[in-house]
């Protein structure tokens, strides 16, 4: 997945209200109107919502006639699911030999400090 596309993707799910509406298309494609119903703020601000989706390809919109229909494309959320896996395992590999080493220091430490023990005095006859 590009970078760019990816922060498109994860800017646009950086917002509750953005976050909200693909939720809503989740269940099926809405006309822009019954989108924005649920929200507080004007039709002209759920639109600038639903324009930062488009562009990051998380929602497509279909026009019949006056009215505007939005529907929800899983594919950048997939991709950045993806991403998100490989990073996740990417780093438990690395943190997983971090482990594997402070081990490993922890028991050479261990070793060399049972060797350094002071015995016991000897006792005179």
């Amino acid at each position: 997945m590009p970078a760019m596309d990816l922060d498109d993707t994860l800017l646009a799910l950086a917002d509750e209200t953005r976050r909200s509406i693909l939720n809503r298309l989740a269940a099926g494609e809405a006309r822009v109107t019954e989108v924005a119903a649920p929200f507080g703020i004007s039709l002209n601000s759920v639109s600038k919502h639903i324009r930062i989706l488009e562009r990051a390809g998380l929602v497509r919109r279909r026009i019949a006639g006056r009215d505007h229909f939005l529907s929800l494309d899983p594919g950048p959320l997939d991709d950045a699911a993806r991403w998100m896996q490989r990073e996740r395992l990417a780093w438990t590999h690395r943190l997983d030999k971090l482990e594997a080493a402070l081990r490993a220091e922890d028991a050479i430490e261990a070793a060399r400090n049972s060797s350094r023990t002071p015995k016991p005095p000897r006792r005179k006859p």
